[in-house]
């Protein structure tokens, strides 16, 4: 049985194995691009039905302005992207990028950016999942992970029901805390990157992402935040910092001021 799972998982993995731009990781990709984006457009034509968008003309004029700027130097990196940029109105302090380019900025968080290098920060982060190829990525992790669970299942198939279920406890717990939970980690660390590129080439000084997650990690504290790190889908604010600060004699050589 192991020997199967091996096989098929050297399988899957030769036969799907893409490179991430700008940081070069080798990731598995099952899904085609065309089919992650039909994906992301799908899912975000639902969020504007189902979210109310922004009519405040400032927040948008900012976030079009921002947008268009970071999507102009990761194009290169993503041809077929079709990027938008959508201001909904929540008050909730976040952000997202769905496969394909679809972005969504929540008013709660514009406070904590503050400015255009702010905000700059923000979306440089989610267009780098969206080049990364992180949601199919993770789609892709899900279904190798799910196949081989099946295969656990059906050695497990003629043991006592106790021990199949204390198979699949297991089996479920070890990929969550051992393989999703880090890898997930992982991604947004590699965002955190390519984001700091991506605001350094577009003329946002990468400075700036720094004091935007200094903002973010106290305004998260005042809301306590005491999820254990090894628990968490995100590094912790401290962590991200740190690695910020030693990617960014790599971004400063790539940023020119805007005229």
């Amino acid at each position: 049985m192991a020997l199967c799972a091996l096989m098929v998982l050297s399988a899957v993995w030769w036969s799907g194995c893409s490179t991430v731009p700008v940081t070069g990781r080798s990731q598995l990709t099952l899904l085609t691009l065309g089919e992650e984006m039909e994906l992301g457009l799908t899912s975000f034509e639902q969020l504007k039905k189902d979210t109310p968008i922004s009519k405040d003309p400032a927040a948008n004029a900012l976030v079009q302005k921002v947008g268009q700027r970071i999507a102009a130097v990761a194009q290169a990196d993503m041809p077929k992207a079709q990027w938008e940029f959508v201001v909904f109105d929540s008050p909730e302090a976040n952000a997202f990028c769905l496969p394909g380019g679809k972005v969504g900025i929540y008013t709660g968080i514009l406070p904590i950016t503050r400015d255009e290098a702010g905000l700059a920060t923000v979306i440089g982060h989610e267009v780098a999942h969206a080049v990364a190829r992180h949601g199919g990525e993770r789609v892709s992790e899900a279904m190798v992970i799910q196949g081989l669970g099946g295969l656990l299942g059906a050695g497990l198939s003629k043991t006592d029901p106790a021990w199949q279920a204390v198979g699949a406890t297991a089996y479920g717990v070890t990929t969550t805390l051992g393989r999703q939970l880090p890898h997930s980690r992982k991604q947004e660390s590699e965002a955190d990157r390519i984001g700091l590129i991506y605001m350094a080439r577009a003329g946002y000084d990468p400075e700036a992402a720094v004091l935007f997650w200094q903002r973010f990690a106290e305004a998260k504290q005042q809301q306590g935040d005491a999820v254990p790190a090894f628990l968490r889908t995100h590094p912790t604010d401290k962590k991200r910092i740190r690695q910020l600060k030693q990617r960014m004699p790599e971004a400063k050589a790539q940023f020119r001021p805007a005229n």
